[in-house]
């Protein structure tokens, strides 16, 4: 052998001339190799992958729902201002009144069926309630396409 290092294996190693230089080295290729089998692992782990995968999508969709949220807000804002602009004021004033009525009507409604009720209904009647008002989009969304629905069945039935 020659005065030059060389590893258990006897390979050469270049420019290493003392036991410390080689150590620093050794430990040098195994964080490599500790992160290149890091890498490969992380390539292999279909679930963790899936999962990452699935994450990205799901954010992906609510971001996606939260803009389509928006322009059907947008939308329907458009529209209650055309027909507001359309519509002639004694109209308005009449559907007004007709709003003030009804909700006065309802109320008193409200009170004589409460005063009436047996606790029981309503407390049910309280928890419906106050379902519908947690849900309130989506119960409205639904009214909605039902009222759609149901309209679009009658113009067919009358063809």
């Amino acid at each position: 052998m020659t005065k030059e290092s060389r590893t258990n294996t006897g390979t050469h190693v270049p420019g290493a001339s003392d036991p410390e230089e080689l150590r620093e080295q050794v430990e040098r290729t195994r964080d490599e190799l500790g992160r290149t089998v890091e890498a490969l692992a992380a390539k292999a782990d279909v679930t963790a992958q899936a999962k990452e995968r699935t994450a990205a999508a799901r954010e992906q969709a609510a971001e996606k729902a939260a803009v389509v949220a928006d322009q059907i807000r947008d939308k329907a804002e458009q529209a209650t201002r055309l027909v507001k602009d359309k519509t002639p004021d004694p109209v308005l004033e009449k559907t007004a009144r007709a709003t003030a009525h009804v909700r006065e009507t309802a109320t008193r409604a409200g009170r004589y069926a409460a005063d009436r009720a047996p606790r029981p209904l309503l407390e049910k009647t309280g928890r419906a309630a106050s379902f519908a008002r947690a849900n309130r989009d989506p119960l409205l969304a639904t009214g909605v396409l039902l009222a759609a629905f149901l309209l679009m069945r009658r113009g067919r039935e009358r063809r």
